[in-house]
């Protein structure tokens, strides 16, 4: 299958070249030039996770990967459950954070590497992979690409807004993983990324690729727990047309996934775009106006963004007739509300954090008579540890992922909210020497 740029349709590529460039021309995203129905839904959802994966994954990498191959990515990519625990009656959280992480991106990030891995091996080329974080991602893609030959990381975080133990995660690692602490904020920390793939001479000179949500194998691999959730909820319910996923939002990689699974065939009913104060979409869906403010910072700052970079393929899955315009309303869940939510999740048993907080505040809000509700919980609590040990005046654990690193040595160097900074920096570390000297 080919992928064409949202921008300029007339720009095709091959999955793997996609996954290898990340963006096409002006920053342009790319997207599947098919998205058919899946046949036999009902026996999709009967197979287990990887092997149901790899019947979803198939039509989009084409020939590009042998069966084999492609079995051998996901198992290895896959190789942890996404589990749907009850809340109540009529609604459900899907734990996305069962992962080396502890976050849904692990999912994606793990994918994604496994991906270029098989790529690289096929040629002699060297990747720099320069991704933003506003908190999971950075762990996700430090920890999926730790190690890997020929290719490099360089992960940009906004300075002092993400919380302690996130940062311990992904800048604790050094190898080929380099962390860059960036004073301004993530909206500031993408748009450096956006402008080194604008820069042609850097961008081909370091083998520029990115990790965000933007690059399609990112998006492929999220798609799959989707398909996880509705079967575990099939096997105990019988039934899924009636399904409604809040799904805390941010950059909007997650819904975009969500709402690909819904193209295919999943009988998904709706979906709810949860944000924070950050509500550009909100907005945008009742008024009609595409008006970004500020980014605010927040107690669930992997979703303080207010330009997300995946609301393009949100829209085009929408106009294309992909997805009924029906299927997507919004909530904006304000700090003292997130706050009080947690506390009534911990009154039904359940410990969880502020991203899920919101989405399922967002739930119980917009959910309607005969639907159940499935929240989408994409971090483990104890990634905030102190926010939600302040909210609930209890202490939590620390998981052996997040205890193993806590006394670990922070290796970040200091970046201005500067360009020129940023190239100089690249350039220098991954550039050949003699592209060193046709740059200057």
């Amino acid at each position: 299958m080919q992928f064409y740029n949202l921008k300029h349709p007339d720009e095709k590529v091959s999955f793997s070249q996609a996954v290898r460039q990340g963006l096409g021309k002006e920053q342009g995203l790319f997207f599947p030039e098919s998205v058919s129905a899946l046949d036999d839904i009902e026996g999709l959802l009967s197979l287990p996770l990887v092997e149901r994966s790899c019947k979803i994954l198939a039509p989009f990498v084409g020939e590009e990967l042998s069966e084999s191959e492609l079995k051998d990515i996901v198992t290895k990519a896959f190789n942890f459950p996404a589990l749907v625990q009850p809340i109540s009656e009529n609604c459900a959280v899907l734990e996305l954070f069962h992962g080396p992480t502890l976050a849904f991106k692990d999912f994606g990030g793990r994918f994604m590497a496994q991906c270029l891995q098989a790529f690289t091996r096929q040629s002699n080329e060297k990747i720099t992979i320069l991704t933003a974080t506003s908190g999971d991602t950075g762990a996700a893609v430090a920890h999926a690409f730790s190690g890997l030959e020929k290719i490099n990381v360089v992960i940009l975080y906004p300075k002092g807004k993400i919380s302690l133990l996130q940062e311990k995660m992904f800048t604790t690692l050094g190898g080929n993983i380099s962390t860059l602490a960036v004073n301004g904020s993530f909206d500031d920390c993408q748009q450096l990324v956006k402008d080194s793939f604008d820069d042609h001479q850097l961008s081909t000179s370091i083998g520029l690729n990115s990790a965000n949500s933007i690059n399609i194998s990112r998006l492929l691999a999220q798609i799959c727990y989707y398909f996880e959730a509705a079967a575990q909820l099939y096997r105990q319910r019988g039934k899924i047309d009636d399904l409604v996923f809040s799904i805390p939002s941010g950059n909007f990689g997650n819904l975009t996934a969500g709402m690909l699974a819904k193209a295919l065939g999943l009988p998904i009913k709706r979906f709810i775009a949860a944000t924070n104060a950050n509500d550009t979409v909100p907005r945008y869906l009742q008024s009609g106006k595409w008006e970004p403010n500020p980014t605010v910072a927040t107690m669930s700052n992997a979703m303080d963004v207010s330009r997300p970079n995946n609301w393009p393929r949100v829209e085009h899955l929408v106009n294309s007739g992909l997805i009924s315009p029906e299927s997507l309303s919004a909530q904006t869940i304000d700090e003292e509300q997130t706050q009080m939510t947690l506390i009534k999740l911990s009154g039904l048993g359940y410990i969880s954090e502020p991203h899920a907080s919101v989405a399922y505040r967002a739930l119980q809000q917009d959910l309607d008579d005969g639907e159940f509700g499935v929240f989408l919980g994409t971090a483990h609590p104890a990634k905030f540890k102190e926010t939600v040990e302040s909210v609930l005046g209890q202490p939590l654990a620390l998981p052996k992922e997040l205890a193993d690193c806590a006394s670990e040595k922070i290796l970040s160097l200091p970046l201005d909210d500067d360009f020129s900074q940023l190239r100089t920096l690249l350039m220098g570390k991954y550039a050949s020497p003699l592209m060193n000297e046709a740059a200057s």
